[in-house]
């Protein structure tokens, strides 16, 4: 599958600004199962600096600075992705859980998924939760599959539910939030239980009802897990929608949690307000 994305954030602070940084995620991430083919990177402002890197993480990172009076900054990116098949796989056939529990790993690519994070904090709630999926010997996919499978059931998407400071155990306790809520529930569960999880950020195509045509901006950013399935091997899962993640999705950038990730952070000198708006079009090309 190939796609064009676009992203486009707006901020409206009330009154002129003076001085602003920020750090994007925007270019998707090269991976195995993901090429990006172009990508560019508009603002305005023209910011004084620009500087690419990747970040702690190994994902594609820009640092900007608008050093220039400024009421409104717009982000804009767009990038053109080719997404290839994942390997067929037997979850029967992977690894025990409990023999993940512990197990060596490469700490920068591992073991640094297996702690609490700024956002996602192992509480008792959790580990009572995520038990009846992690049970025996099952093998991990088949487990994280259950787990996945109940968050999906068991709670609510609500746009107006949580926000970002929204704690875990809340979410946990009234089952209503977004993608990024779920995403943590799940890595917070799969944590509890001694397994490494890491969150990822990026986007979701999705389709009209049939006759309908799309809307374009319509689209969000979309949020999903992967648990460790042992040696070099991950495994992708989508809670909100209940599915392993295939070809309609779009990796941009993958962290401990949404803190490590969010597509645009900052600190601004002055300001009055601080309006936003963000439309993202994800179009098969």
């Amino acid at each position: 599958m190939r796609y064009r994305c676009r992203h486009v954030t707006r901020y409206d602070y009330g009154e002129d600004v003076p001085v602003s940084h920020h750090l994007v995620h925007l270019r998707p991430r090269p991976h195995p199962r993901q090429r990006c083919q172009a990508f560019s990177l508009e603002v305005g402002p023209v910011p004084a600096v620009t500087a690419d890197h990747d970040d702690f993480f190994g994902n594609p990172a820009t640092y900007i600075a608008v050093q220039e009076p400024h009421r409104e900054l717009i982000i804009g990116a767009e990038s053109v992705v080719e997404v290839f098949p994942s390997p067929p796989l037997d979850p029967h056939a992977t690894p025990s859980w409990k023999a993940l529990v512990g197990a060596p790993g490469d700490p920068a690519a591992v073991t640094q998924f297996l702690f609490d994070s700024a956002l996602v904090q192992v509480a008792p709630d959790m580990v009572d939760y995520a038990a009846p999926s992690f049970c025996d010997e099952r093998p991990i996919a088949v487990a994280a599959l259950d787990l996945m499978e109940r968050i999906h059931r068991d709670f609510t998407f609500d746009a107006t539910a949580t926000t970002v400071a929204t704690p875990l155990d809340e979410v946990l306790v009234n089952r209503r939030g977004v993608c990024q809520d779920f995403a943590h529930v799940l890595i917070g569960c799969l944590r509890a239980q001694g397994l490494a999880a890491r969150y990822v950020s990026g986007y979701l195509r999705t389709l009209p009802p049939p006759g309908q045509p799309r809307l374009v901006g319509a689209d969000v950013s979309h949020a999903w897990v992967s648990v460790w399935c042992g040696g070099e091997n991950w495994l992708d899962l989508c809670p909100t929608n209940g599915r392993i993640v295939d070809q309609d999705y779009i990796t941009v950038a993958w962290g401990r949690d949404y803190d490590d990730v969010s597509p645009v952070r900052g600190v601004i000198l002055g300001g009055a307000g601080h309006g936003l708006t963000v439309e993202v079009d994800v179009q098969e090309v």
